[in-house]
């Protein structure tokens, strides 16, 4: 199975317009990456080789944020740019992995998704106002599948 074909039309829906909802409150630019197996041991080091390769990196503001997710094996990370970490105290994604994680155990994907999504744009929106006059979408809101 193709990861594109693990979520529904719907279910992709879902998941694009809690992204589209989340960076309607900040600068932010929000990402999902979704593949079947993460191709290291460490998915946060997947992550970050996405992040790269999606070029998360290349925002105004340094303030992307990548929910990476590896179905078969039941791994996933939450990687936010330098200017995210720079900002926000240590623990900053604790709750949104948590809250994820307990949607995924009910195997419940596309909700983790969405909450962890809806949550991000809220803490994000904190230290990363969103501005009407001067924000741009610079990154797509289309899920990436690997």
């Amino acid at each position: 199975m193709k990861p594109k074909d693990y979520f529904t039309p719907g279910q992709q829906r879902q998941i694009v317009e809690a992204i589209e909802e989340a960076e309607r409150q900040t600068s932010g630019e929000i990402r999902v990456h979704v593949e079947w197996q993460c191709k290291v041991p460490n998915p946060l080091d997947r992550a970050a080789q996405v992040f790269a390769m999606l070029k998360m990196h290349k925002t105004k503001l340094r303030n992307g944020v990548l929910f990476y997710l590896s179905i078969s094996d039941h791994k996933f990370a939450i990687l936010g740019d330098a200017d995210i970490n720079n900002k926000v105290p240590v623990g900053f994604w604790d709750n949104i992995k948590e809250a994820m994680i307990s949607e995924f155990k009910e195997n419940r994907l596309t909700e983790g998704l969405v909450t962890g999504i809806k949550m991000a744009g809220e803490q994000l929106a904190v230290h990363f106002p969103y501005d009407a006059k001067t924000d741009i979408n610079e990154l797509s809101d289309e899920i990436s599948f690997g």
